[in-house]
């Protein structure tokens, strides 16, 4: 008799020591640079994005797995008589889910539970964690699944962007938008909502101001959040600005556990370096 398995990608921007701790699998999404392929956070680091990316004023392109290497990927599972959820990106910002489902069928892997997190980076490794607690202390692939389907609404996700050159360069705003936004400091926030991106309170002065500006307007909430645990994710923020916003929340003496986690290559070649946010749930 299997167990039930908790499975992502490599969008979760969770760390190594998490992902070992709560036995969650992870499948790279694909960088590319040069019309080459890398395996995100296997062989494309958010260093080497970023010195590619500066080099040749590109975003790089990103890509779902393919259906083969998901098939293989999932193979063992069903080879172990396991029951598989998998939590990923978000399905109106990839395709990722549906090659998923795909390998799942042609494995007729029956016991395969596919959940749209309906968010990205560790708006996704909330739902992970609280998957594998749930899988921990025996609830079913279907309680976890319904579970965690009618939660995940209650994700909190959202980042202060440092510049918005990547941005730009990706094709996500306008060259003169970015220009403008870097001239004026400005630094928004981009919110999570129904799956999807977009542009919420726009910040204005240095980096650290900005990001502990966002933080303290989130207060109320982040006191009345699920007090189990909280991240703070970032693509390169300078320590001492993720070590003021640690130090905020662990004033709240709100959160069991604060997390602190680096953006794996997906979200940084989108977002570029510097950028901030605080993820939780809301209760």
């Amino acid at each position: 008799m299997g167990k039930v398995k908790v499975v992502t990608d490599s969008t979760c921007d969770l760390s190594e020591d998490l992902l070992k701790e709560y036995d969650i699998a992870v499948l790279p999404l694909y960088i590319v640079m040069d019309d080459v392929s890398y395996k995100d956070m296997v062989e494309a680091t958010p260093e080497k994005i970023y010195e590619w990316a500066d080099r040749v004023k590109k975003t790089p392109g990103t890509s779902a797995p393919s259906i083969e290497a998901a098939v293989e990927f999932l193979r063992p599972f069903k080879e172990a008589g396991d029951e598989v959820i998998y939590l990923g990106i978000s399905e109106d910002m990839s395709t990722t889910l549906n090659v998923f489902r795909l390998a799942a069928d042609e494995l007729e892997y029956e016991r395969f539970s596919p959940v749209n997190s309906m968010n990205l980076s560790t708006g996704i490794g909330l739902q992970l964690l609280r998957a594998a607690d749930m899988a921990k202390e025996g609830k079913s692939l279907e309680e976890i699944t319904e579970a965690i389907s009618e939660a995940r609404v209650k994700v909190n996700a959202s980042f202060v962007v440092d510049t918005l050159t990547y941005l730009a360069r990706g094709g996500r705003c306008t060259q003169v938008t970015a220009l403008l936004a870097n001239t004026l400091k400005l630094k928004p926030c981009i919110e999570v909502h129904d799956g999807t991106m977009g542009v919420g309170t726009k910040y204005r002065g240095s980096t650290d101001k900005a990001i502990l500006k966002y933080v303290k307007d989130r207060e109320q909430k982040l006191l009345n959040a699920d007090p189990k645990r909280v991240f703070i994710t970032h693509s390169g923020a300078a320590p001492e600005v993720v070590s003021q916003v640690r130090s905020y929340l662990e004033s709240l003496n709100h959160f069991e556990n604060i997390y602190e986690t680096r953006a794996g290559g997906v979200i940084s070649s989108h977002c570029g370096p510097g950028t901030l946010g605080v993820l939780f749930y809301e209760n």
